[in-house]
């Protein structure tokens, strides 16, 4: 993953930021977080009751996501979402050592729970368009002034 999600979120911190979604700083950084650290651990079981869909999830969302056209209105499964108090600074200490431990992580990573088992690159690349999605829903202070 790239460290420019990381950067994101540590210059959002820094300038304070305007919300223009459902999440604040801390919420955003939580739930990847959760989402990113299975990658490394894996998914919980029941995950894999959508394996048969993943041809298709792959085919159809995954050009999407890696496009910057994040499909919305997908409900985030309750073991994803952040809970609502949660110190900005200290999640995105936590999200900066998710993303040093995975790109410090040399074995292979869990299948994904829609896309399913894939390189370690393409894997990269989803954490990091999964981050730019959540993260353009908050702008720099600076840049709303």
């Amino acid at each position: 993953m790239s460290w420019s999600a990381v950067d994101d979120a540590q210059q959002l911190l820094a300038s304070g930021y305007v919300r223009h979604g459902n999440w604040w700083l801390g919420q955003i950084c939580r739930h990847l977080v959760l989402v990113q650290d299975p990658s490394v651990d894996g998914y919980p079981i029941w995950m894999s009751l959508f394996a048969p869909l993943r041809p298709l999830i792959r085919r159809l969302l995954l050009p999407k996501l890696l496009s910057g056209d994040s499909p919305r209105g997908i409900r985030t499964s309750p073991i994803f979402v952040p809970p609502n108090n949660l110190d900005d600074a200290a999640e995105v200490d936590a999200f900066a050592a998710s993303v040093e431990r995975f790109a410090n992580h040399s074995g292979s990573s869990a299948p994904h729970p829609a896309f399913g088992r894939l390189p370690r690159e393409r894997i990269l690349e989803i954490h990091a368009a999964h981050a730019a999605h959540h993260l353009r829903h908050l702008r720099c202070r600076e840049e709303t002034s």
